[in-house]
């Protein structure tokens, strides 16, 4: 739908997608998510809660439904003129170019938009690719950590693998004591799950006065490298590098009694801030000079790219913002309330609070393949992907007050969450760290939402 030039293709594509399990036959979902909120919310008040939400968030670093709540009210506030501006810019742009409606459908957005972002920041993936070789760019990645927390990173070919491609690092805190072993599975092969991901084959925990260090591992799917290439990555997937990272420093910092409660064994809303901090450095110009080199020239990424990066990176963040709220919204009226008699269509015309914005489309649903919230384990917490957004920008926001790479902010978020674990409950995990509740303000400015005074 994005690059499709026939308007009826992109609309047949549309409706193909938005009525995935909603048609008239026998894998129509719409019976089976409201027995799956009805069940949940007769569990919730048998453990004598209000509702499955109540239920969920007690254990949640937004640990009520009127927080959640007013945290999504007010994001929306401050989104909402900025996605309205947005689709005025996109229509004027696309009715200079050919469009002849009054309004676009929700099915012609994405085409124009992908016009205008190319027409305004002439960047795409081709571009930045050659500068972001795998190799460098992990090279960058460690000496960032060295910089911040002076810990060193040993490449040990003897430790076996359940791959040739997996690479193992013994990894040595700054007084030359051993942290963790940490493996990068980085390339697709048959069998091997798509995606990226962090998770541990040993958890860190204390047996009895011996520190038992963890054993971690990064799962990405990079494109293999060539006979005259190395593998090179998209910007995007440089960010995802940092974050599966941002989760492997979370359990290799772990520092607790035990492993149930040690690195990222935390609440869900909160599991995210490490991985989220790690992507704000990708941007940095500072720290993309260590490693963003062309892979042939050996040219250190032009600081005209960077700023291409940065100024493309808040395009069309309102309505992007927007579309997260909704899905948030239409999560807490399942969840956040007595389901009985709700309807499918009720529930999405009260949660949709980017209705307005394109002309109404009936016969659709959201609900109906929503697997996050029916199937996913986000039920009642889909909020935590905002949630994390306001909690990392906040928390960047102290390194960028002191330099960005700054190795006392970066002691003090060792000290304070990521050697914590689940050991105490995130909000005062988070306020030891900044000093008060997390604000959105950081975010906000970071997505272009907000204009710094």
């Amino acid at each position: 739908m994005q690059y499709a030039d026939n308007r009826e293709l992109r609309k047949e594509m549309f409706f193909a997608f938005n009525t995935r399990a909603y048609k008239e036959n026998e894998f129509n979902n719409t019976q089976i998510i409201k027995d799956l909120a009805k069940l949940r919310y007769e569990k919730a008040v048998l453990l004598g809660y209000n509702t499955w939400a109540d239920y969920i968030l007690e254990e949640r670093m937004a640990n009520t439904k009127q927080i959640v709540m007013d945290f999504l009210d007010n994001l929306k506030d401050s989104a909402i003129p900025v996605a309205k501006a947005e689709i005025e810019e996109v229509t004027a742009y696309a009715k200079k170019n050919g469009f002849e409606g009054e309004q676009l459908e929700r099915w012609d957005f994405s085409y124009y938009a992908e016009k205008l972002k190319k027409e305004k920041f002439a960047i795409n993936d081709e571009v930045l690719k050659p500068y972001f070789s795998l190799e460098n760019t992990i090279d960058g990645l460690f000496k960032l950590c060295t910089d911040l927390w002076g810990i060193t990173f040993k490449k040990n070919e003897e430790i076996p693998t359940w791959h040739e491609d997996v690479m193992v690092y013994e990894v040595y805190d700054k007084d030359g004591s051993l942290l963790a072993i940490w493996y990068g599975d980085y390339f697709p092969r048959p069998g091997k799950r798509a995606g990226a991901w962090n998770n541990t084959l040993r958890d860190q925990w204390m047996e009895g006065t011996e520190d038992v260090r963890p054993h971690v591992v990064n799962v990405c799917n990079f494109s293999k490298p060539t006979a005259d290439k190395p593998a090179l990555l998209t910007f995007g997937e440089v960010e995802t590098l940092y974050h599966e990272f941002g989760h492997a420093l979370h359990n290799i910092f772990a520092k607790g009694n035990y492993s149930r409660l040690t690195g990222t064994s935390v609440a869900w809303d909160f599991v995210e801030l490490p991985s989220q901090l790690m992507e704000n450095f990708v941007s940095e110009p500072k720290v993309l000079a260590t490693f963003a080199k062309h892979y042939e020239t050996g040219e250190v990424i032009p600081q005209e790219l960077v700023n291409k990066i940065n100024e493309s990176s808040t395009f069309l963040s309102g309505l992007a913002t927007m579309r997260q709220l909704a899905f948030g919204y239409l999560d807490m009226t399942w969840h956040g309330n007595n389901p009985e008699g709700y309807s499918v269509e009720g529930v999405e015309e009260k949660s949709d609070v980017t209705r307005n914005f394109y002309p109404e489309v009936d016969g659709i649903s959201i609900s109906a393949s929503f697997s996050h919230i029916f199937a996913g384990g986000y039920s009642a917490g889909y909020y935590s992907y905002k949630w994390s957004e306001v909690l990392d920008a906040d928390a960047y926001a102290m390194f960028k007050q002191n330099g960005v790479v700054n190795k006392a902010v970066a002691q003090h978020f060792r000290d304070h969450i990521l050697s914590k674990g689940g050991t105490q409950h995130p909000m005062e995990l988070f306020k030891n760290f900044r000093g008060r509740e997390p604000k959105p303000e950081a975010m906000l400015v970071r997505s272009g939402l907000l204009k710094m005074p």
